[in-house]
């Protein structure tokens, strides 16, 4: 497996880590991955932790909100992923495949990840990736060909391989990414896909083959200056779509999360227009996209006010918003039910009219 750290972006990793200490598990240099990885980084400090879940004053500390940014920049998590097992999805993808990473380094005020891991949650690095891999290709080998297509892909079994984390940032700290996108342009009936909201140009210089879904997040710049804390810009997302197609990745976008305000579907009118102008005819023709209106949270918004309280003007409108118990039993607000249906319709028309090769694979 590649182990070749030189070819990280250095630019674009040093906008975004300054990694000065390193949470690991006991005995985690058994890993060559985690060897690698803490070559890579060799003055951090190290700090031996029980459970990569379970580190004292960092998960579930609201009370480091001031520390929000500096933890993603300054602190990485090394660990053993203990729990391998590939979890129906049919949304996004077939299947949500065993994490090699969670957290990030970028501080989207509107991300879900927080609230799920703790309220701070830089990215954590899983070194067992041998063993990801090879239940990753047993599951593909078990399910044989795809005999009816779906939402998800007429041909391909689809493994979303970044759900908790963000891939284009993973791969700035170790090579877990690569060799994923390694195994699925070996493997056949089955494709890799994961959400990107960072241009990471070092992805370019590997050989996908048309196994790997990339998928863009794009908003309007305006509201994405606000709220996409520590990403790229959406020009620099879309100019990168055209170098994604002819790498061979194929590249779809999540038009995602959908925030509502008094002129958001004139910004999204221009966003579209920006696509259509920016891409070229053969990216267009095999365009699809994810779309997604915004849930928020209760907890998240009262941290969000200690850290980005601007952030929350667009994302906390009760006005526009009712209540919505999740699965896990938090306490999320979503656009109102009698609304969000009509905003909805008026979102996927607009894409029809401005990007019409572009299928919409599901929209909520």
């Amino acid at each position: 497996m590649p182990t070749d750290a030189r070819r990280v972006p250095a630019d674009l990793s040093d906008r975004l880590l300054d990694v000065r200490r390193i949470y690991h598990e006991r005995d985690i240099e058994r890993f060559a991955r985690a060897r690698e990885v803490l070559e890579r980084f060799p003055d951090a400090e190290r700090i031996e932790v029980l459970s990569h879940q379970a580190i004292p004053g960092l998960y579930g500390n609201a009370g480091a909100v001031e520390d929000w940014v500096r933890n993603k920049r300054e602190v990485l998590v090394l660990g053993e992923k203990k729990s391998l097992t590939a979890r129906r999805n049919e949304r996004s993808s077939d299947w949500i495949a065993p994490s090699t990473a969670n957290g990030c380094a970028m501080a989207c005020s509107y991300c879900y990840v927080p609230r799920r891991k703790g309220f701070a949650n830089p990215i954590t690095v899983f070194a067992n990736i041998e063993a990801v891999l090879g239940y990753l290709e047993r599951h593909a080998g078990r399910q044989g060909v795809k005999t009816e297509p779906n939402q998800c892909d007429p041909v391909d079994w689809v493994y979303d391989i970044g759900e908790n984390s963000d891939c284009s940032a993973d791969a700035l700290v170790s090579d877990n990414v690569r060799d994923l996108v390694d195994l699925f342009a070996r493997l056949p009936h089955a494709k890799a896909s994961f959400a990107t909201k960072l241009v990471n140009r070092d992805l370019l210089t590997w050989d996908p083959r048309g196994g790997t879904r990339v998928r863009f997040s794009l908003m309007p710049e305006p509201t994405s200056r606000v709220v996409d804390v520590r990403t790229s810009k959406i020009a620099e997302r879309i100019a990168a779509m055209d170098d994604f197609v002819e790498a061979g990745y194929e590249v779809h976008i999540n038009l995602s999360p959908v925030i509502v305000h008094e002129t958001w579907l004139q910004e999204w009118a221009e966003l579209l227009e920006q696509v259509a102008d920016g891409t070229s005819a053969r990216t267009r023709a095999q365009l699809a996209a994810e779309v997604i209106f915004l849930t928020h949270n209760d907890d998240l918004h009262q941290v969000n006010l200690g850290w980005h309280p601007r952030g929350e003007e667009l994302l906390w409108r009760p006005d526009l918003q009712q209540p919505k118990r999740s699965q896990s039993g938090q306490a999320n607000v979503r656009y109102r039910a009698g609304w969000k249906g009509r905003w909805v319709q008026q979102l996927t028309d607009l894409l029809a009219e401005k990007l019409p090769e572009c299928r919409v694979r599901y929209a909520f």
